[in-house]
């Protein structure tokens, strides 16, 4: 692919209200009006460029917002307090009592929850399949279908969606797909693929710090005011509404996102090469043994690497959770959940991130107790983190 979406960002630029380099904080939960028939015609949608309430939105929410879809190349996008704020609210807004929905089986632990627990109070079913065996997503869609769910690069089995395809499948129902893209910013691009929403939990690679929870939702400017409606959004409504300060704080570290996007690729490419070398069990997209390696080529941009998440299988969850914390006792990183730090984070996400499965889903899966999910830093010398975490595995006797 050859859309350079980083130089777009790049391209935008916001002066502050004193011509700050960077735009102005909007500080504020409400805005006036000088006439009141314009908060009016504000509370029906009829206004362009008012603000009328926080909730609804706010400058320092659309500057993200305007950031996040040239990001994604879509007409526009919403930002969220979290990324199960913006995943819900899609949902929500595209799904009414009896629909149905189907949805990849590998998916974030808190998404699989609400798709198998949450929304069978509202009538709404959903089918989980294999998203890499299209002909299983056909089977899975019936009349009452409203949309095709799956992650790009899935959590936490590293699953690769065939976009193209799932997209080819969706217009032909005249249902959407809906793609989230956490796992893969820059390095794929869903909407250009023919996906129509597209998700982010801008708290992961995006923001890229691990001080702030944020989401967002790319897409058509109809859909994205449907989200946002006074009477009908689900957005509006269940007031999922990010802080203007996180927002701000947002925008500031997506201006560095293609470089450390670069180099966490970089960092996760040589560990899995060397652990595979190894002997180990390590699933990476960037690796010829990845089941859909060759699929992870033909729709990345290339530039930004096969992305900076991978896993090692060390046989046991007593083995993974020993491995774990003697590499945080040796400054390798932390044991904690999330991803998109500096620092390389780790987690066994059977009995995490993924803990919402049950055993027997996840068994069915291939989501084993020794699985370590690893999202790699941003280390300089990889080579020395490297050495440091085979010593590590030497000296547990996961490799001699």
């Amino acid at each position: 692919m050859d859309y350079k979406s980083s130089d777009n960002i790049l391209d935008l630029q916001y002066f502050g209200e004193f011509g700050g380099v960077n735009p102005s904080i909007s500080d504020s939960s409400t805005y006036t009006f000088i006439s009141a028939k314009t908060m009016s015609d504000t509370f029906e949608g009829n206004t362009e460029g008012c603000y009328l309430y926080s909730r609804h939105s706010s400058p320092s929410n659309l500057y993200l917002a305007e950031a996040l879809a040239t990001l994604e190349g879509t007409e526009n996008a919403n930002v969220y307090a979290s990324g199960m704020g913006a995943i819900t609210s899609v949902i929500l807004q595209l799904c009414n009592a009896g629909d149905h929905l189907v949805s990849s089986r590998t998916i974030y632990g808190g998404t699989y929850a609400f798709l198998k627990n949450f929304v069978k109070k509202f009538n709404v079913d959903t089918s989980f399949v294999d998203i890499t065996a299209i002909e299983a997503v056909k089977n899975a869609i019936t009349p009452k279908t409203k949309m095709i769910y799956c992650e790009a690069v899935s959590n936490p089995l590293l699953e690769i969606a065939d976009i193209k395809a799932l997209a080819a499948l969706a217009k032909k129902h005249n249902i959407p797909l809906v793609v989230d893209n956490t796992f893969s910013p820059l390095s794929i691009l869903p909407a250009k693929l023919g996906a129509n929403i597209v998700i982010h939990s801008l708290t992961k690679f995006i923001n890229g710090t691990s001080d702030t929870v944020a989401g967002v939702v790319c897409g058509t400017t109809d859909f994205c005011a449907s989200l946002k409606d006074v009477n009908n959004g689900a957005a509006m409504l269940l007031g999922s509404t990010l802080d203007s300060y996180r927002a701000a704080s947002i925008l500031k570290n997506m201006r560095t996102l293609h470089i450390r996007i670069k180099k966490h690729s970089e960092n996760a490419l040589y560990l899995s090469q060397n652990f595979e070398k190894d002997g180990l069990r390590v699933v990476y997209p960037g690796l010829a043994s990845h089941p859909s390696h060759s699929k992870m080529k033909q729709q990345m941009v290339a530039e930004y690497g096969f992305g900076g998440i991978m896993t090692l299988d060390v046989g046991s969850l007593d083995k993974a959770n020993a491995l774990m914390e003697l590499m945080q006792e040796r400054n390798l990183g932390y044991l904690a959940v999330s991803l998109g730090f500096y620092k390389t984070l780790f987690s066994a996400p059977g009995t995490s991130t993924s803990s919402e499965i049950p055993m027997e889903e996840q068994e069915q899966m291939g989501l084993s107790n020794g699985l370590i999910r690893l999202s790699i830093g941003l280390d300089n010398d990889i080579e020395r983190t490297y050495n440091m975490i085979k010593k590590c595995m030497i000296d547990l006797g996961i490799l001699s």
